[in-house]
């Protein structure tokens, strides 16, 4: 396979094992052998062995000269890590005495295929190649009564791949789905994560939705269905949650039409940065588009004269949040800045009634929504564009007006970090002839303000500004 005897991790790994490997008790196997036959990147090179996985990974890591630590006890799954993190050398035991059993035993047909480390045909027992040439995936006998992540993995590997699962294997994901939250929460993100992070992430979406494994992994995104709203919505709120999402993948690629060119090249930077869990801060956006209106249901109700609301949805949301990335056992990180976009994602839609924007009213949006005042200003815009009720056009004209506003403001404060006074507590308090303490502290975030709207620059204004608040406080 050329696309594979060129791929920089199988010649690092090929080197290394050169003359410590019997050649025919290690093979290439599962991701590794089905990317190369989609032509895409090779990243990673899972091995299998005969015998103990340990020493072959050692004799890797030894050679490349990079870090390895086990991955699984239980299946004797170790990894290396090569180029700094750049790619990835998987080692696990055979399981069964012969590759062929190790195949059989795998999750579908099109990563149960394997090519002899020294190099060869590929073995494919399971007709794994004429699977990826008609883009099907097909799950292998016995598949998901042996993992109960691997309903889940369907969707992942559907989604990722572009792959239409067999009618066989959709029964069976539908049959097996609720087992899914058996595996760990870990796994189970892990999962999720790919799904998200794929350019198809709607279509992921709507078939673990049609297939009962959203409902399985995220209830609460399932209990979105039919919760209907009012008149300036045209879709129920899980409708409206998926649209949410392609207007945000809409966005995504057209930064430009809404923020225009300058400020486009510089939120998809932003975007583009690690946040967390392997998500960048655009991928982790995606899913707080999934989560934000998860509040919704909970907070339900219909006043005397026939309009919904949802009063408080924003900070229920948020609680709800929180219980799922702690039940998928996610980094503080990622719960926090999913937990503070959903908490904060009606803000910018209530200040469309104060247009014009003032410098000041920018300031308040920004220390609430701070330290998520990009993300969140970008979600409110497929949120808003993807809300088409009575008004829609007007609403979204306006709303996008403002969010261009706000988000060249949201930029420079992320760049620059939030304003600080310009004359110190210890400072003021001596120029003011009073102690430190709550007082000097109110002065002082006010006279941050005062710094981000120009009303008061240098250390004299300040103090000032700080005179004539006392006395207005006392009058």
């Amino acid at each position: 396979m050329t696309g594979l005897d060129s791929a920089r991790p199988v010649q690092a790994v090929r080197e290394a094992l050169a003359g410590t490997v019997d050649a025919s008790a290690a093979w290439i196997v599962g991701g590794s052998v089905r990317d190369v036959l989609l032509e895409r990147p090779l990243r990673d090179v899972d091995l299998a062995v005969e015998g103990d996985a340990e020493p072959v990974a050692r004799a890797i890591a030894q050679a490349i000269r990079g870090p390895v630590f086990q991955l699984s006890g239980a299946f004797g799954a170790w990894r290396v890590v090569g180029d700094g993190g750049a790619w990835f050398a998987d080692v696990s035991t055979l399981q069964g005495e012969t590759i062929e059993q190790d195949l059989a035993q795998r999750d579908f047909t099109v990563n149960a295929m394997a090519v002899p480390l020294a190099g060869g045909e590929i073995l494919d027992p399971h007709g794994g190649r004429a699977d990826l040439e008609a883009g099907i995936l097909r799950a292998l006998p016995g598949a998901y009564e042996a993992d109960p992540l691997r309903p889940l993995r369907m969707v992942r590997f559907a989604t990722e791949l572009e792959l239409t699962p067999d009618e066989e294997t959709e029964r069976l994901t539908s049959e097996f789905a609720a087992r899914v939250p058996e595996a760990a929460g870990e796994r189970v993100f892990a999962e999720l994560r790919h799904i998200v992070a794929a350019d198809r992430v709607v279509q992921g979406v709507e078939l673990a939705d049609r297939l009962g494994v959203l409902a399985a992994v995220m209830p609460e995104l399932a209990a979105l269905h039919g919760v209907e709203q009012s008149q300036f919505h045209h879709l129920d709120v899980h409708g409206h949650t998926l649209e949410v999402l392609r207007e945000l993948r809409r966005l995504e690629g057209d930064l430009e039409s809404v923020f225009g060119n300058d400020v486009a090249d510089t939120l998809a930077d932003v975007l583009g940065e690690t946040l967390a869990d392997d998500l960048t801060r655009g991928e982790a956006l995606r899913l707080a588009a999934l989560l934000h209106d998860v509040g919704k249901p909970a907070t339900r109700d219909v006043l005397p004269n026939g309009r919904v609301t949802f009063i408080g949805h924003d900070k229920v949301g948020e609680e709800l949040v929180t219980g799922v990335c702690r039940r998928l056992r996610t980094s503080e990180r990622l719960r926090e800045f999913l937990g503070k976009i959903t908490r904060h994602h009606l803000v910018l839609g209530f200040m469309v009634h104060e247009m014009p924007l003032t410098k000041a009213a920018a300031y308040r949006y920004l220390t609430t929504t701070d330290p998520v005042e990009i993300e969140v200003t970008l979600l409110t815009c497929a949120d808003r564009l993807a809300t088409r009720g009575k008004n829609a056009e007007k609403a979204i004209a306006l709303h996008l007006e403002l969010a261009r506003e706000l988000m060249a403001y949201a930029l420079e404060w992320r760049a620059s970090g939030p304003p600080k006074a310009p004359v110190k507590g210890d400072e003021l308090a001596r120029e003011l002839g009073i102690p430190r303490g709550p007082e000097i502290g109110r002065l002082l975030r006010r006279l941050e303000e005062a710094r981000f709207t120009g009303e008061a620059d240098s250390r004299e204004q300040a103090i000032a500004l700080a005179r004539r608040l006392r006395q207005n406080s006392a009058a």
